[in-house]
């Protein structure tokens, strides 16, 4: 997953770009990067880090132009090699600069492609540096490399959309043109379109959630649709087009579920009040579950369980107290790679209060339980700050399967649920007891919210896949592949390109 911004102006736009990241944070902490455009060039710095680490005061000032995009990365795919921060950059046709929130389901294909049929080279195991160079072939294709308008921009669009599988948002810029942002056929991953009037004229943005437009004082105009793109030229005026046959929206669960912040509005439906529905939901399966007396107090683990917490504490009639306070200078332990680094960072960000817990039965309220690494950590903490029982709540149902659209877990060795019962979970995490959001209550948690979201993708929670083309066949080469580290990307190329001549020459 990724936070992604794009921007238009009559200004520079160096610090709205920066400021909307900070915004945006959250998506992505691993890397950073911001690209700029001034008349035919570009300008680029990116780097691993959090934002405010990445760029000093020398690097802004290197950053000139009225147009620009941004992105904050956590890596599902490729490495976390610096070389593979975005936004990523090919000088032909044009010169394109791309960042890309989600992940391609057929990139090991279209490597192969691009490598024999569309003689384009790659540097990284990106996905979405393909994306980058099938965008670009498209754009080569259907302009000849000559001029170049918004229906040609639309068609290759359209082009691009019957090659590649999987979910993408996307926002790039065309030198000595303007900015293009699309999204995959599917809507799986969000993207939204805002605008500022200003003493210079109107202003454009284009992010993957809206916070990024509120905080910044930009109107919020609507979601960009599936299949759909836009075209924003350097003179401020806006192109819109459907390029793909069959689009419709499936929107991400766990976008309102975990990804998102509560601010944001995401297809319609505000993330806050999603929360707030799987609370109530939750809060029916707790009452059939346990008698009165049974629970002394609902506790959250902070930050995004807390509207789901607040809200069951309310139905049920319990008191709601904080029992963790959570140490702000620590990042997302969901998105930090490796199990020994997620369990000593729990210790890290959360610490307990005592007294909240002494000779207490508590109910603790978590958004998901995904490894399980964090809920055992959290239990062992309440038991040891005198809880007299806990019992664990997911305002989520149970991760079971692979989510291959872009958030990292891709392996169902790596979830606690797959394979186990949640008798099973709950001894795993050490709980008393485990209650689980059912996943139909989640689904409605949504549309209740946007009753026009009638198609979640919860891939992760029912093992349906929305695009229809994840087998168990791929689901194993990703493991495969993640277990075991990957030969250079042009290496396996070379080695396909072998392959297929020597089955030819047969």
């Amino acid at each position: 997953m990724c936070g992604i911004v794009g921007v238009v102006s009559n200004s520079p736009v160096n610090q709205l770009l920066y400021d909307a990241l900070l915004l945006l944070q959250h998506r992505g902490q691993d890397a950073a990067g911001i690209a700029t455009g001034h008349g035919n060039k570009f300008a680029m710095h990116k780097a691993n880090g959090l934002v405010r680490d990445v760029f000093r005061t020398r690097n802004m000032r290197s950053l000139p132009g009225n147009i620009g995009i941004g992105q904050v990365r956590y890596p599902t795919a490729g490495s976390t090699s610096e070389e593979e921060a975005q936004p990523f950059y090919v000088n032909a046709p044009f010169g394109i600069v791309l960042a890309h929130n989600g992940n391609l389901i057929n990139a090991d294909e279209l490597k192969i492609e691009l490598f024999k049929n569309d003689m384009r080279h790659l540097n990284t195991d990106s996905d979405s540096e393909v994306l980058l160079n099938i965008l670009a072939h498209q754009i080569q294709e259907v302009t000849s490399g000559y001029s170049l308008d918004p229906q040609s921009m639309f068609r290759a669009v359209s082009m691009l959309h019957r090659r590649v599988r999987g979910s993408y948002a996307v926002v790039a810029q065309i030198a000595g043109y303007g900015l293009l942002a699309f999204r995959d056929p599917f809507g799986i991953r969000p993207l939204c379109i805002g605008l500022s009037h200003t003493e210079n004229g109107i202003e454009y943005m284009i992010a993957s959630e809206s916070v990024a437009l509120d905080g910044l004082g930009f109107k919020f105009l609507r979601d960009v649709e599936p299949g759909e793109a836009i075209f924003i030229d350097l003179d401020g005026k806006m192109y819109n087009e459907q390029c793909a046959d069959n689009p419709t929206l499936n929107p991400c669960a766990f976008e309102y579920v975990y990804l998102a912040r509560p601010d944001s509005i995401i297809d319609g439906a505000s993330v806050y009040l999603t929360r707030l529905k799987m609370g109530e939901y939750l809060a029916d399966k707790v009452r059939n579950q346990f008698r009165d007396g049974e629970i002394d107090v609902v506790m959250p683990i902070p930050d995004s369980s807390r509207p789901s917490a607040m809200e069951l504490a309310m139905k049920l009639n319990l008191d709601y107290r904080e029992g963790f306070i959570k140490n702000r200078y620590i990042g997302r332990t969901f998105m930090m790679p490796g199990q020994a680094i997620r369990r000593k960072s729990v210790r890290q960000k959360l610490n307990a209060i005592k007294q909240e817990f002494a000779g207490k039965s508590v109910l603790l309220v978590d958004d998901s339980i995904v490894r399980g690494t964090t809920s055992r950590e959290i239990v062992q903490m309440a038991r040891e700050s005198g809880a007299k029982r806990v019992i664990f709540a997911s305002a989520a149902p149970p991760v079971k399967f692979p989510n291959v659209y872009g958030i990292d877990m891709p392996t169902r060795s790596e979830l606690i649920a797959y394979g186990r019962s949640e008798d099973e979970v709950c001894r795993e995490i050490t709980a008393d007891a485990l209650v689980y959001q059912d996943v139909a209550a989640m689904k409605r948690s949504i549309s209740d919210v946007n009753p026009y979201l009638r198609n979640i993708e919860a891939s992760c929670f029912d093992g349906h896949y929305v695009t229809g083309d994840v087998s168990p066949d791929y689901l194993n080469r990703l493991e495969t592949a993640r277990n075991n580290p990957r030969p250079d990307t042009e290496d396996v190329m070379r080695s396909q390109l072998n392959l297929n001549l020597a089955e030819r020459a047969d």
